[in-house]
């Protein structure tokens, strides 16, 4: 569920408790939450609605003038039915902390190691892990489809890629491209030398 950052300022100072979407299915379920530049949202309702259950006080709760702004801004998109989502601020997200997070004793430096040549195992194209991470850290704030072609790779391949090691904690996006964090610069050096302890 894509959110525009201005949306996500208003959620997180809590002027927009709603969303509308029209979904064949929904990308978000009630009780999850969804990782954003604002910090985690707490989904707390995924509702299908018809047109005319659309509110005028619901519309404004989601951030619009009104009903008809709101239906004209769904109508965009023919397929798909209604959803109203009540979301909240769910707290920081916890990759924030975990990239600052760089005395890794050897349990946790033998186990981030089998996590990425896990995800070494499942790639296709072969190890990508250390890779992507020496060239990050080569090219901070270069613009992704920049990375991706000097990488030999689509641009949504090298962005999905790097969400996955955002998960883990070493890399951080800018505002154009990205950078490997304080734990980002142990983790490369692990890669680089197997017997080494973070």
């Amino acid at each position: 569920m894509l959110i525009r950052r201005a949306d996500l300022d208003a959620i997180a100072d809590g002027r927009v408790t709603l969303a509308f979407r029209r979904w064949v299915r929904p990308t978000v379920r009630a009780g999850g939450t969804l990782r954003t530049a604002v910090g985690l949202l707490a989904i707390d309702a995924v509702d299908v609605l018809e047109s005319d259950e659309v509110t005028d006080a619901d519309a404004r709760r989601a951030g619009y003038t009104g009903r008809d702004a709101a239906l004209r801004d769904l109508d965009r998109r023919a397929d798909g039915r209604i959803h109203r989502i009540v979301l909240r601020p769910g707290g920081p997200d916890p990759r924030v902390a975990l990239r600052d997070d760089a005395d890794l004793d050897p349990a946790e430096a033998d186990a981030l190691r089998a996590r990425l040549a896990a995800m070494d195992g499942r790639s296709g194209r072969g190890p990508w892990t250390a890779m992507f991470l020496r060239t990050i850290d080569a090219h901070p704030g270069v613009r992704a489809a920049d990375l991706a072609a000097s990488l030999g790779l689509e641009t949504p391949v090298l962005k999905r890629d790097v969400r996955k090691l955002k998960a883990l904690g070493p890399t951080e996006s800018l505002e154009v491209g990205y950078r490997l964090s304080r734990r980002g610069r142990v983790v490369s050096r692990l890669l680089s030398d197997p017997g080494s302890v973070a």
